[in-house]
């Protein structure tokens, strides 16, 4: 089967490494481009871009994908995707909002015990089966919510981690040889964070209803915080 991978930034070249396992992948990148015109032969296309980008990729590619065509997302916000490609996309497409909670460092080796959400779009019953069937099998635990609830969840863990680890960031925290155990285990949130891209940063505060909501109960605690001095 051949399956579309638009976007081959770090998290689009994982995907390559555990799928062409399985199927023949065509890549669609800037670096590594081809026509557009044979995603008509893509039963299944992915789009690894940023959340950014989504509006301007399902424009681009609408013309060219085959009625009941999977168009799946992995971007870490997955109420606007969902609607954006509800849009942009032709009717008799099926969508699938997914968001893989593993990157590039976490699974390089590995996809064991990694979780991936999925949030149903339209996405025919049958074919939402054989994609759990799949991520199952190759180790994933796979968690069904709506696009809603994951971004209400994800804002008060993935975003605020970020939140922190960007923070610590500016602040200047690094390694000391006088600290605290607790010290070390703060400091492994920047490697969590340190490798992704200020762009994901900023697409998941802006795209994200939730996000704002975090910033400022976030803000209000560390305020009550010092406060208490």
């Amino acid at each position: 089967m051949n399956v579309g991978l638009i976007g081959f930034g770090r998290f689009g070249k994982l995907l390559f490494q555990y799928l062409k396992k399985d199927f023949n992948i065509i890549v669609y990148d800037k670096n590594k481009l081809e026509k557009l015109s044979s995603l008509e032969s893509c039963k299944i296309i992915i789009l690894a871009v940023p959340i950014s980008k989504i509006e301007d990729c399902l424009q681009e590619i609408s013309p060219y994908v085959k009625t009941g065509s999977i168009v799946i997302d992995v971007c870490s916000v997955k109420e606007a995707p969902l609607k954006l490609m509800n849009k942009y996309l032709p009717k008799g497409i099926q969508t699938l909002g997914t968001h893989p909670m593993f990157g590039p460092d976490s699974a390089k080796e590995t996809l064991s015990g990694a979780k991936v959400v999925l949030c149903k779009g339209s996405i025919s019953p049958e074919n939402f089966k054989v994609v759990k069937n799949y991520l199952d099998n190759l180790g994933l635990q796979v968690v069904e919510t709506s696009a809603k609830d994951h971004d209400e969840q994800i804002s008060r863990s993935l975003l605020l981690t970020h939140l922190i680890g960007r923070t610590l960031i500016n602040f200047g925290a690094k390694e000391l040889e006088i600290d605290t155990e607790g010290y070390k285990r703060l400091l492994t949130v920047l490697e969590h964070v340190g490798n992704d891209s200020i762009e994901l940063f900023k697409d998941m505060n802006n795209y994200n209803t939730y996000a704002e909501k975090l910033r400022n109960n976030f803000s209000k605690a560390l305020e009550e915080t010092i406060q208490g001095f």
